[in-house]
């Protein structure tokens, strides 16, 4: 049990530290993609009634989503950012509400918001990254 705990420790400052290094917008465009991964993996654990598995999934789909609501640059575009926040904070509840009502409809709702904020972070040009990581720097 305790190589386990270790082995993840690991793992998850490795990913820390790699993400580190990485540019801001493709940390948020990683972290949408994992959040959307676990979201399909949580949506078939709540259909094959896999419980325990669901659980775990799940409330890393929320660490991810929280992770992604910390990220929000609160000095760039406070009512967007506010509305962000937001739908976030929705979509952790609906997350809650699929886990504890074993709805995987409400994980298709989550999915499909988050498909359209990834879609509008993806089209970000990088014109605008480049602008963006000037004023951050």
């Amino acid at each position: 049990m305790y190589a386990n705990k270790g082995i993840n420790a690991y793992k998850k400052d490795s990913l820390k530290s790699d993400l580190a290094g990485a540019d801001p917008h493709r940390v948020i465009q990683l972290l949408m993609q994992g959040a959307l991964e676990r979201l399909a993996l949580g949506k078939g654990m709540i259909e094959r009634k896999d419980l325990q598995a669901k659980s775990i999934t799940l409330t890393r789909v929320v660490e991810i989503i929280n992770a992604l609501r910390d990220a929000l640059d609160r000095d760039s575009n406070p009512e967007l950012v506010d509305n962000l926040s937001d739908l976030y904070i929705y979509m952790i509840e609906r997350v809650h509400e699929a886990s504890v009502n074993m709805d995987a409809s409400k994980i298709d709702e989550v999915m499909g918001l988050m498909l359209e904020i990834k879609g509008a972070w993806d089209q970000i040009s990088d014109v605008d990254k480049q602008a963006a990581a000037q004023v951050s720097y």
